[in-house]
């Protein structure tokens, strides 16, 4: 039973990125719509721009960017240690701490994992059971429910009880017709 398992989640996990990829796609169309509204607005704001305005903008961004970097590596720099043990010390210390970061990651994919599956199972379910509901409203309107006869049960509802399924026993074949047998001649009658 653990083979099956096994098998289902990742068909489970299938069904339910495809669920979810639908939902999004679903979404598409609003956010087309949002863009188009917006987007008279933001062009106008674009070609009423002063370049010479953006370009200094940018530049003084840059300016402070690379004082910011400098300043921060010049702390780097007079910060490190420069004796070696404590160096090594530092250097298993993080080479532990990134093995228990990625033992983490790995159990918050494997949750996210089974979480999308159990989505899908869900999925799964609904689809057959709007299959199952759409095969019962095609059958009723094919063949509706007889009026109750006389003499029939009826629920608790006041509506006749549905009849105990009956086995399906196989067709049975009628005999094929015998043919008269045929007479012997003898060389009396010829």
């Amino acid at each position: 039973m653990a083979i099956i398992e096994e098998l289902r989640t990742p068909l489970y996990f299938a069904a339910g990125t495809a669920d979810l990829a639908v939902q999004q796609a679903k979404k598409v169309p609003g956010l087309i719509e949002q863009i188009a509204a917006e987007a008279p607005a933001r062009i106008d704001a674009v070609r009423n721009t002063d370049p010479k305005a953006v370009q200094e903008k940018v530049s003084a961004q840059a300016k402070e960017a690379q004082a910011t970097v400098q300043a921060k590596v010049t702390e780097v720099l007079g910060s490190l240690d420069t004796d070696l043990k404590k160096l090594g010390e530092n250097a298993q210390h993080l080479a532990l701490r990134s093995v228990g970061v990625a033992a983490e990651y790995a159990v918050r994919a494997r949750e996210a994992y089974e979480k999308v599956a159990e989505h899908g199972e869900q999925a799964v379910k609904q689809w057959r059971g709007e299959a199952a509901e759409e095969i019962n409203e095609i059958a009723i309107a094919v063949e509706p429910d007889p009026e109750p006869k006389a003499g029939e049960p009826k629920a608790a509802d006041g509506q006749p009880k549905a009849p105990a399924a009956k086995k399906a026993t196989p067709a049975k074949k009628a005999p094929a017709p015998r043919k008269p047998a045929a007479k012997k001649t003898t060389a009396s009658d010829q």
